[in-house]
């Protein structure tokens, strides 16, 4: 695991680890963590309730590896979420 993570590359690898879509091989192009170091960094990031949902939730994910995905799996963004654009403000 690579030694200077700063908070924000940590709560982004969390967010990144939690997210279905984004593979595990996204977050070691980014940061140079392996799968088990981001499973480290949950364990020690995370509540112990929190790690082992997201365990449960991650086991058998295949889109979670490049390898495993299906070829219709091609994006990290789902295709029913909404783009976001920072330059236009929301109506309420």
């Amino acid at each position: 695991m690579q030694a200077q993570l700063t908070q924000t590359d940590i709560d982004r690898i969390i967010e990144m680890a939690w997210e279905d879509r984004t593979p595990f091989e996204a977050i070691e192009i980014q940061f140079g963590l392996k799968e088990a170091d981001v499973i480290n960094l949950m364990r020690k990031h995370s509540k112990p309730s929190s790690f082992r949902m997201w365990r449960k939730r991650m086991n058998g994910r295949d889109t979670k590896h490049l390898q495993l995905r299906s070829g219709d799996v091609d994006r990290f963004k789902c295709t029913r979420q909404r783009a976001i654009s920072m330059n236009k403000i929301s109506k309420r």
